[in-house]
């Protein structure tokens, strides 16, 4: 599958249905040896007042892509979101 194909993509959440994001605001962790993706990397909004002005990241492992469907990409994500401050 090609970049140009997963751009414009939504990002599902199975688990509770949330949508998460876009593949084209997303960063893509590939390996350098064999181009394989590992992650997408998702900006992420904090949660709470304490998070205000903090920018978050979720964290989706490749291995959590449950279906790259024509219009969503659906993932398998419990309630604790991988996420990460910046």
């Amino acid at each position: 599958m090609r970049l140009s194909e997963l751009m414009g993509k939504r990002i599902v959440n199975i688990f509770d249905g949330d949508i998460l994001g876009t593949v084209g605001d997303s960063d893509l962790v590939i390996n350098p040896e064999n181009g394989d993706i590992q992650a997408i990397i998702l900006p992420h909004a904090g949660e709470g007042l304490l998070s205000r002005g903090e920018r978050r990241v979720l964290n989706i492992p490749w291995s959590a892509v449950y279906k790259v469907g024509a219009e969503v990409i659906v993932v398998d994500l419990e309630n604790n979101y991988n996420t990460r401050v910046r």
